[in-house]
């Protein structure tokens, strides 16, 4: 696997990258959200590449049942549908729509659709990153039984997801592309913990609404705005306050997809559908939300974003 260098700023943000993928071996890159998108749209239009990219979503409307009845209808795959509901940790969901499934249940189907991919090598975007705690251990032991099958690389931001299922780890940021030797690195180790004590701030964003604290993980965000001092986190087409700044929030989601389009407004890119014209001036971005929502563009920050989706 080939990564051409990139430039970005009149720098260097990407140097060319060889990777030696072989089955029964996972590859971790950790690295930030700009350069995980960069590398994962080199591989776009590579057909020998299964991507799975952070938010990501596919057969909404299908049960899990009729997922798996359908992969096995157009693969050469002879599998019986109950065996795998019960191998990949769906058996009690198999009447539910995808859509309806939780975050963690839906990477479970994306190690499923892995499973009946042709393709020979796959390459996943913070897979564990939507993972309830008690999922974890089992969905590495099922991308372990697919990595002896399939070449698997990793994109995260977090090195302990990297730690849990992969066997080389490497590390990608504006000094470089080094790899990381973590078999007895006291270093590694208080940097796994820091990345501990980061998730636990991180993956919940306390919110209130009436006089109710609500606590939301980063995905379950569309975007957040600011209106004459006060900051609304928008979830599902309902708004909800939030005692963090702007700037804040930023620093806190940044890892997570989020974006500061305009200087009120943080979005989730993964929640993006469309960049709208309206003059030669005024941009908009409408998300993919329960109820149609549409956020400013800032004129300055149309070009960075181009440049971050690489469009």
């Amino acid at each position: 696997m080939q990564f051409q260098p990139m430039y970005y700023g009149g720098e260097l943000f990407i140097p060319k990258i060889e990777l030696s993928l072989t089955s029964n071996q996972s590859i971790g890159i950790i690295t930030d959200l700009k350069r995980k998108q960069l590398l994962m749209n080199q591989l776009v239009n590579h057909s020998q590449y299964y991507l799975f990219r952070a938010g990501q979503r596919e057969y909404m409307r299908l049960t899990v049942e009729e997922l798996i009845t359908f992969l096995i209808k157009i693969s050469e795959r002879h599998e019986r549908a109950a065996v795998l509901m019960d191998y990949f940790a769906l058996k009690e969901e198999w009447k539910v729509k995808i859509k309806d499934l939780s975050p963690s249940k839906r990477m479970f189907v994306t190690l499923l659709r892995i499973f009946f991919a042709h393709q020979p090598t796959v390459v996943l975007e913070e897979p564990y990153f939507y993972l309830e705690e008690q999922d974890r251990r089992q969905f590495k032991r099922i991308l372990v039984d697919l990595s002896k099958e399939k070449q698997v690389l990793i994109l995260t931001s977090n090195l302990e997801d990297a730690i849990i299922s992969c066997n080389a780890i490497y590390r990608l940021n504006e000094s470089g592309f080094h790899q990381m030797d973590i078999r007895d690195s006291e270093e590694d180790k208080q940097e796994v913990q820091k990345q501990d004590e980061a998730n636990i701030i991180l993956q919940k964003i306390s919110t209130k609404r009436n006089d109710k604290v609500v606590l939301f993980n980063p995905p379950e965000i569309d975007f957040i705005e600011s209106i004459e001092g006060s900051i609304l986190v928008h979830v599902g087409g309902e708004n909800y306050s939030c005692g963090l700044t702007l700037t804040e929030l930023e620093q806190r989601l940044l890892n997570f997809g989020f974006y500061r389009c305009h200087r009120s407004y943080i979005v989730n890119l993964q929640k993006v559908r469309e960049i709208i014209t309206w003059t030669k001036n005024s941009y908009s971005l409408r998300l993919i939300t329960d109820k149609d929502a549409v956020v400013p563009l800032s004129r300055s920050k149309l070009h960075e974003l181009k440049a971050l989706l690489n469009i």
